[in-house]
Order: structure tokens, then C-alpha cells, then sequence
């Protein structure tokens, strides 16, 4: 729904033009809408009077990059009308209250698409719209408790490991509400018709594991953690601690890079042991004992060049220094913090971080001009940058 007062400009990216609403909240739902305004959307993030719950400074929290806040309360008397004039602008909605929070605030999805039958309205949530626990609390951890994917992760004999809350709220969360939005839009410009996205954090971690309950039906994946090919369990497919206290990461999986890892060891004798599973545990101490002679650097030297599949891990704060990722620019600097850049990349119409975190309510005055609502200006609830 591109019209006079969005943003177009070139170079923002393919969805340049495209409007979305999101109603403030954490984790999965600002990201996803990061993700929408690093390709392009004008994304108006609706924040609540007092900012959200948890969460850290505003003015670090690139989640909020190129994107505009307005303050809206919605539990004052003309709030709801205030989303409701922004919903009947946009193309996208995206809220991540509990089920019926947002019919109790009177911006629900009936509320929305009677001001506008076109709209998407993004759902995310860790249970889903319904079901059991759809009403229950919860975070990321737990989501994945229940998938079986947590299962998956971790040394067998220790707890699971948590893998941040990248697995549930990012990939199984805020990719999936991303996809359904776009594909939503999609078919909401070929008819005419909006609808809702229900985009639950247990459904996304689930069908990330497809490939693993084909490979477990198919009696080539064991139901338990560090037995598998990929999990662990396999010692030319996990991570070694060198003599430092660094770690290198080994996925040296096909024969040939499987045959130059073990050669740049000076571990040749062991190639037999590649498919001789009661050999693994003889070959993990060989090459545990090996990559303990030295440092993680001297050891990165070692490989550098090779195919035998072999990284050093690296630490967040080293990750941008690399310089595979420094050539590609796969980290940015904007406003004196360092953050991964836009992805993915596009020949025609390339993205950018194009500002930084939006402060709550600092661009009412703008987004009230640009998408034709005066009324959107509350004196009580703009901050001194309007």
C-alpha cells in the first residue's frame, strides 16, 4: 500500500513501499520486524508509555533499527483508535500478545480488517493461537523443551545445552512469522484479502527438524544426544579444545575432507576409521590429543587454504574482525555500535542499515505526516524530539 508520504527511496531495499505496523513487545516479534525494515518496509513500531517489560537501553537495541516509534497507550480511550487509523494504512500488522489480548484492546484482527480487508495481521506467539498451552506463559527454552530439538543438543552425558533463544524465538519464531507475513502479502495483493498469520515459536522449531525425523523414520538418526552424525557424536563433526583454551570447529563429513583433515594431523593412519563406528572413540581421543598440542591461531594457520573443513570459534566480539567477514561486510558499524549487517543481499535493490535504534515516540510527528494522521500527535505522549 504504497502512498504519497512513504519512504521509497532507492537502495532501501525490495520492500521499499511496503507498510508495517508493530505492536511493541520482545524477542521474536521486534526482530521479525527488523528483519521486514532492514529490507525496506517503513516499520512504525507502536510503543507503550513506559517501554516494554525487559528489555535493554533503547539506544542499543538495534532490534529497533530502521524503523520509527510513535507512543500509543492503549488502554486509554482513543488508543485503540490510534492503531486502528495506523492498521487501515498499512500492508502488515504484527503483534505478539497472548491469545485474545489483542480482541480485549480492541485491535484485534475483526477490529483491524474492518478498517482495512487487505491488511496481514502477524500473530507471534511460543504456544500458538490455540491449544492446551496456548494460554500459558512461557520462553524461548521451553518452547524447544517440547519440540524435541533442546533434546537434540548437548554432550550426552551433561543437561541439554541452551542454545541461546536463537533456535526458538529467532529461527523457529521470527523467520517463520517473516515468511508467512510475506507470502500473506503476496496473496493479499494477487486478491484483495488480508488474513491472519499464526506464527508459533514450537510449529517453527518443529518443522526445523524435518530433515531429522525423515533421517530418525528412516533408522539413520538415533533418539538421543551425541550418537549422531551431526549432534556430536561423530568425531569429524563437532569441536576440539586446543592448547590455549580456544576451540576449532571440525565438519570434515565427505571422504576427501574427511582423508585431508586427518593429513594436515598427521593423523593418515586413522582414515580407516571414517565408518568404523567402534573406532570413534579412538579416533576422538587421537584428535582431541592432537589439536591440544597447539593454539587455536596456530592451528587456523595450519588449515588456512584447505578443504578439510576446519574454523576456529570465534567470540562475538571477534566474529567482525575475521577476515572472511570483514571482506564481505557481514558486520557494520552505525552510530558507534557494531551489529551484523542487513541480510540477505540483493543485485538490484541493496539493503543498509539506515538508522539507528528508534527511541520510544521519537518519530510521532513524522510518521503522523507521512501516513496522513494528524490525530496520531498526543502532546501527553510525544517525546521532545517531535
Amino acid at each position: 500500500m504504497t502512498t504519497a508520504g512513504t519512504p521509497t527511496t532507492s537502495g532501501h531495499g525490495p520492500l521499499a513501499g511496503v507498510r508495517v505496523v508493530e505492536l511493541a513487545g520482545i524477542g521474536p516479534g521486534p526482530f521479525a520486524a527488523m528483519l521486514l525494515a532492514d529490507l525496506g518496509a517503513d516499520v512504525v513500531r507502536v510503543d507503550r508509555p513506559g517501554g516494554p517489560g525487559l528489555g535493554i537501553d533503547p539506544a542499543y537495541d538495534v532490534t529497533n533499527r530502521n524503523k520509527r516509534s510513535v507512543v500509543v497507550d492503549l488502554k486509554a480511550p482513543d488508543g485503540p483508535a490510534r492503531v486502528l487509523d495506523l492498521a487501515a494504512r498499512a500492508d502488515i500488522l504484527i503483534e505478539g500478545y497472548r491469545p485474545g489480548v489483542a480482541e480485549r484492546l480492541g485491535v484485534g484482527p475483526e477490529d483491524c480488517h474492518a478498517r482495512n480487508p487487505r491488511l496481514v495481521y502477524g500473530r507471534m506467539t511460543g504456544w500458538g493461537q490455540d491449544g492446551p498451552l496456548a494460554d500459558r506463559a512461557g520462553h524461548d527454552v521451553a518452547y524447544i523443551a517440547l519440540t524435541g530439538t533442546l533434546g537434540m543438543i548437548g554432550r550426552p552425558d551433561e543437561p541439554p545445552a541452551v542454545p541461546a533463544n536463537l533456535l526458538g524465538d529467532y529461527a523457529g519464531g521470527s523467520l517463520y512469522l517473516v515468511v508467512g507475513v510475506l507470502a500473506a502479502l503476496h496473496h493479499a495483493r494477487a486478491t484483495g484479502t488480508g488474513q491472519v498469520v499464526d506464527a508459533a515459536i514450537v510449529d517453527g522449531t518443529a518443522h526445523l527438524s524435518a530433515m531429522i525425523h525423515g533421517m530418525l523414520a528412516a533408522g539413520g538418526w538415533q533418539d538421543r544426544r551425541g550418537a549422531n552424525l551431526l549432534d556430536g557424536g561423530c568425531p569429524y563433526y563437532g569441536t576440539y579444545e586446543t592448547a590455549d583454551g580456544g576451540h576449532m570447529a571440525v565438519g570434515a563429513l565427505e571422504t576427501q575432507f574427511y582423508e585431508e583433515f586427518l593429513h594436515l594431523l598427521g593423523l593418515d593412519e586413522l582414515v580407516p576409521a571414517r565408518k568404523d563406528w567402534t573406532r570413534w572413540g579412538e579416533l576422538r581421543e587421537r584428535v582431541a590429543a592432537r589439536f591440544k598440542s597447539r593454539t587455536r591461531d596456530e592451528w587456523t594457520a595450519l588449515f588456512e587454504g584447505s578443504d578439510a573443513c576446519v574454523a576456529p570459534v570465534l567470540s562475538l566480539g571477534e566474529a567482525p574482525h575475521h577476515p572472511h567477514l570483514a571482506a564481505r561486510g557481514t558486520f557494520t558499524d552505525h552510530g558507534g555500535i557494531t551489529q551484523p549487517a542487513p541480510a540477505p543481499r540483493f543485485s538490484a535493490t541493496p539493503t543498509t542499515v539506515r538508522t539507528g535504534p528508534a527511541l520510544p515516540g521519537a518519530d510521532t510527528g513524522t510518521v503522523a505526516h507521512d501516513w496522513g494522521i494528524p490525530d496520531l500527535v498526543n502532546d501527553d505522549l510525544v517525546t521532545e524530539g517531535d
